[in-house]
């Protein structure tokens, strides 16, 4: 069978049925009796969909890719207006203003200097938000750790540790949505794996008093009041909300 008839199925079944009709024209003429349909080989393979099909199936999964997880670069409630630090945060204890002057920066060293700092946080409880500037859903939830820096800053450490990610995109990241702390960088994920963010960003953890890990939650926050809530249940349990 030619590569032609390979490739387009209906031109070998009309020429099947051009074929099967001749034979039975020459047994009608020749009075032969009863005819033998011809014997054909199994029928070829379907070909393969046009190129054309397949790009626009592999941008359709694409699409739907970038709008409902990371990898999307576009999506979150991120760039307004963010609280005003410098009044929220003022009269913090040395330790914490320590971290405040330090806000949006990107800081070298791995999982060493990120052990290190939450060490030396110990008497403050920690929370820290791992993220890119790539990722959706952390662009999504960005807001919320905006408003709980301000909110709890006072009484509470916030970090992040940059997954990922290079350090141009994530400062201009940062530019549009400012936050009062400053993130770890992390581009082989090393420092995320160490506090067992392995499955996907964002991630949550929060580490007691004592410099103890005691809650990871995994994938975002889908509102700012969820966020307020593990703070409380996590950072500062048992302790007396204000002041």
């Amino acid at each position: 069978m030619s590569d032609s008839q390979s490739s387009h199925p209906w031109m070998t079944r009309l020429a099947r049925r051009w074929i099967g009709a001749r034979v039975l024209a020459r047994s009608a003429a020749t009075g032969s009796g009863r005819v033998r349909r011809p014997a054909w080989p199994a029928a070829p393979p379907r070909a393969p969909r046009s190129g054309v099909s397949h790009l626009f199936s592999l941008a359709l999964v694409v699409t739907v890719f970038a709008t409902t997880g990371c990898g999307s670069s576009n999506s979150g409630d991120y760039g307004g207006a963010h609280p005003d630090y410098a009044q929220a945060l003022a009269g913090s204890p040395a330790p914490l203003a320590a971290l405040h002057r330090e806000a949006d920066k990107l800081l070298p060293g791995g999982v060493d200097a990120y052990e290190g700092r939450v060490a030396a946080l110990r008497g403050y409880p920690i929370v820290v938000n791992v993220w890119a500037s790539w990722c959706g859903p952390c662009r999504l939830e960005f807001p919320y750790f905006q408003r709980a820096a301000a909110e709890y800053g006072k009484r509470v450490a916030f970090l992040g540790i940059d997954t990922e990610d290079s350090d141009d995109a994530a400062s201009a990241f940062l530019a549009e949505a400012p936050v009062p702390y400053p993130s770890y960088t992390d581009p082989g994920k090393e420092t995320a794996e160490s506090i067992g963010a392995s499955l996907g960003l964002p991630d949550t953890a929060f580490y007691d008093r004592r410099g103890e890990l005691v809650y990871l939650k995994q994938g975002p926050y889908d509102s700012a009041a969820e966020l307020r809530a593990d703070i409380g249940r996590y950072a500062l349990a048992g302790e007396a909300k204000g002041g």
